[in-house]
């Protein structure tokens, strides 16, 4: 009786320390988002700004 006793002991404590040890391994992936801020074209930011030219939101485009 006892020696069946500490076999289903010894099975459990068995049982437990492989539940144990396999969720210790889990391993959580978190996504990096990339925010990218994109420039309002020369037209548009002219409506905005209320400016007849847009030469002055254009930055590559100095006249």
């Amino acid at each position: 009786m006892k020696n069946m006793l500490f076999k289903r002991l010894m099975l459990g404590l068995f049982s437990l320390t492989i539940l144990v040890s396999f969720s210790e391994c889990v391993h959580h992936h978190h996504k990096t988002v990339v925010v990218k801020k994109k420039r309002l074209p020369p037209g548009q930011a002219k409506k905005i700004h209320g400016d007849k030219s847009a030469r002055r939101h254009a930055p590559g485009h100095n006249r």
